[in-house]
């Protein structure tokens, strides 16, 4: 953004909290991931309003600012020329009043909410599609919803097809031996899951559920591991020391031990668990030692990884692939590049490696390197700031100086307007030459 021109570093930590708080992104651990309706929301602008979400109109709007900070220009004449457009011969046109009135017919809203994934095996258009209660994919008239939890990088027409087999009311998997009520395994927007009886049968429409572990195959899910899943939050016993409740639970960032009641004064003490397979072999004792134990905080050991490739004939240096925030990626330890869509890391050739890693090379030399990028922009930053400082005093910029007059939209518009709705990767979000 900077090195566009667009924001400054003081205004980044507004920028991250607008478009979290708009549901553009969410995050995960540390890295923001887009979501449906930011796809949704790009494709209107750059379609029909190309030139409001041009880099030259955005830093030209932060050079107008920068003159009404420092008292050259008024505010409220600056929004009214946005918003009702110049004055010409005694009244203002062409602002965003009138560029929203002159495109808004021409929107269709769902086409701009609609995302081709690709095909199914009868070539069957298999599409993802934002919707009120969540993302959702659909082939023909068939629908099923897409859980929140996953990216839209990793949602393949496989995935989808997936989803879609998952039976709408539910799969019943057997009785519940207590309860005489049926276990079902079903489909929703935080993923697969399985409930106990159907609403009818709780009082408040609310039968107990349970989300099934990472690890599970929905179609494979037995009564037996249905049944465990629904006996958490599990009570392992009371803390001999305090009288408080100790239980094991399976949360939204993972497995975890409590250790409180519930009407305490203070939170519950937590210590987490390394995976969700550990819920189902914890004890009492081992909820005693872990709460002796001092909490940990920060990073967990890191992942072992998924493959060994030998060594690099480019770098000298051993080639692994591990599993990364975006996905898979071969590494040399000094140079990392994400596997491609066909690249599987079980099978993955060193030869295959090698060639990723020189593609990541030679992107990163094409594009000058982080270091050197750095680097020029600090040298040219003072000039840059001098001519555009002297082009301002010489001209009044003009808030809507990449829109041409009655031209109806410009070639940036008409451009955007003709490129299919396709969806990057959250690796090629955030690089755009992978």
């Amino acid at each position: 953004m900077e090195e566009l021109g667009v924001g400054r570093p003081s205004t980044y930590a507004s920028i991250m909290e607008t478009i979290q708080g708009r549901g553009y992104v969410w995050k995960k651990g540390s890295a923001l991931v887009p979501s449906w309706n930011a796809f949704a929301v790009t494709t209107l602008l750059e379609q029909h309003f190309a030139e409001l979400v041009d880099y030259d109109f955005t830093a030209n709007l932060e050079g107008i600012l920068d003159r009404i900070s420092n008292g050259d220009a008024n505010s409220v004449e600056t929004l009214a020329e946005f918003y009702f457009g110049p004055m010409v011969d005694g009244a203002r046109k062409d602002g965003l009043r009138d560029l929203v009135t002159e495109r808004l017919p021409e929107i269709d809203a769902a086409a701009i909410n609609t995302f081709l994934l690709g095909d199914d095996h009868n070539g069957m258009p298999v599409i993802a599609k934002p919707g009120k209660f969540g993302p959702y994919v659909q082939r023909g008239d068939d629908t099923a919803s897409v859980p929140d939890s996953l990216p839209p990088a990793d949602l393949t027409v496989a995935v989808a097809l997936e989803l879609l087999a998952m039976p709408k009311g539910g799969k019943p998997i057997g009785e519940d031996p207590e309860t005489g009520l049926t276990v079902f395994v079903m489909s929703g927007r935080f993923g697969p899951y399985v409930q106990l009886g159907e609403l009818e049968d709780d009082p408040d429409g609310k039968p107990r559920r349970a989300s099934l572990f990472k690890t599970m195959d929905p179609y494979e899910v037995t009564l037996e591991q249905g049944l465990e899943l629904l006996s958490f939050p599990k009570v392992l016993g009371a803390d001999p020391e305090t009288g408080k409740t100790i239980r094991a639970q399976n949360g939204k960032f993972g497995p975890y031990l409590t250790k409180g009641d519930e009407g305490d004064a203070e939170k519950p003490e937590t210590r987490s668990l390394d995976s969700e397979e550990q819920l189902l072999a914890v004890t009492f004792e081992n909820a005693l030692a872990l709460f002796a134990e001092p909490r940990r905080f920060g990073k967990r050991a890191p992942k072992p990884p998924l493959a060994d490739l030998g060594v690099d004939p480019a770098s000298g240096r051993p080639m692994l692939i591990k599993d990364g925030k975006f996905g898979p990626y071969v590494t040399d330890g000094e140079t990392n590049a994400s596997l491609r869509v066909g690249d599987v890391p079980e099978t993955l050739s060193p030869e295959r490696g090698a060639e990723l890693l020189q593609a990541r090379r030679d992107y990163i030399a094409e594009n000058g390197g982080p270091v050197a990028k750095k680097a020029a922009k600090k040298a040219t930053k003072k000039k840059a700031t001098a001519k555009k400082s002297a082009k301002s005093r010489a001209k009044k910029p003009d808030l809507m100086t990449s829109r041409t007059v009655g031209a109806g939209q410009s070639k940036a518009a008409k451009k955007a307007a003709k490129r299919p709705n396709v969806v990057k990767s959250d690796s090629q979000i955030l690089d755009p030459g992978l």
